[in-house]
């Protein structure tokens, strides 16, 4: 006879691995994970984790008056002298002259960032710029950190320019000036610079900028003592006063409104005193001919 083979039972079944962790923990992990993942994106869509903290002096060198400005070492020198030559191409073709003295108003609700070049006695529009962003809303800067960009009259020296931001290129709108500081407002290094991210600045854009700071610094080498830069929280018409109306800033735009009619009616940059902390508007020359004439 022969021997027959027979199977047995089967025996219990090996293990393919180790055994896994309990799901709670594997869908613990998965939302840790997706909540790293969401705070990465949120943190690089802020400025690829370079926002600097707000009102630090991180991107602005200040140099005494009257020290000659350093070349623009932030850019190329090539590049630069590509932007410098359009520009003045620009400008003799407006009828304007390469360094002629500027003139900036900027207008937050429309985001307008207009440039006015003087020609003859008075100053035309020769660009306006779009601001690519800026931090908060309508209404005055008030205090260190608020994020807030500032709004009022202010004045830039050929100290304020910064050619090694880390921003690109920028300078220093001069905030806080004599009105802010008469109402204990804080905070400081509120620029124009490129890039398009802000903790209170005007961001232009990297190429914007360059045009921009070309303009401010040939009108300062030329001899312009420093240009005002007038900073409004929107067109101050009648029509969009009523329609933007805020009673928190109603008797603060009251001031500002004097210093917008002065530059419509003479088309040239009033001069602003601080009186008592208040803005006072001086007569410009056009007006003050206007009173002469009159009986």
């Amino acid at each position: 006879m022969t021997e027959t083979n027979r199977q047995g039972p089967p025996g219990p079944r090996e293990p393919l691995g180790p055994p896994g962790p309990p799901r709670r923990y594997v869908a613990l992990g998965a939302l840790i994970l997706g909540l790293l993942a969401a705070g990465t994106a949120w943190w690089l869509s802020r400025g690829s984790g370079r926002q600097r903290p707000p009102d630090t002096h991180s991107h602005v060198t200040h140099r005494p008056e009257g020290v000659p400005i350093p070349t623009t070492r932030g850019v190329s020198q090539a590049t630069m002298r590509t932007v410098r030559a359009n520009v003045h191409a620009a400008l003799r073709q407006g009828g304007f002259q390469p360094g002629a003295a500027i003139f900036i108003r900027i207008l937050k609700h429309s985001r307008a960032f207009e440039v006015f070049v003087r020609k003859g006695r008075t100053f035309k529009l020769f660009r306006t710029y779009r601001i690519c962003t800026f931090s908060g809303e309508l209404g005055p800067k008030l205090a260190r950190g608020d994020f807030q960009a500032p709004e009022g009259f202010y004045r830039v020296t050929r100290r304020q320019l910064n050619p090694h931001s880390s921003y690109h290129l920028s300078f220093d709108v001069g905030y806080p000036n004599a009105y802010d500081r008469a109402h204990k407002r804080t905070g400081s290094a509120i620029m124009v610079h490129g890039n398009c991210v802000s903790a209170g600045c005007f961001a232009m854009t990297d190429t914007k900028i360059r045009e921009i700071y070309v303009l401010a610094e040939d009108a300062l080498k030329a001899g312009q003592p420093g240009f005002s830069v007038h900073i409004f929280p929107f067109r101050m018409t009648p029509a969009r006063r009523k329609r933007l109306a805020d009673p928190r800033w109603g008797g603060f735009w009251s001031e500002l409104q004097p210093g917008y009619d002065a530059f419509e009616r003479s088309a040239r940059p009033p001069k602003v005193h601080v009186r008592g902390g208040r803005y006072v508007i001086a007569a410009g020359e056009a007006d003050q001919r206007r009173r002469e004439q009159q009986p």
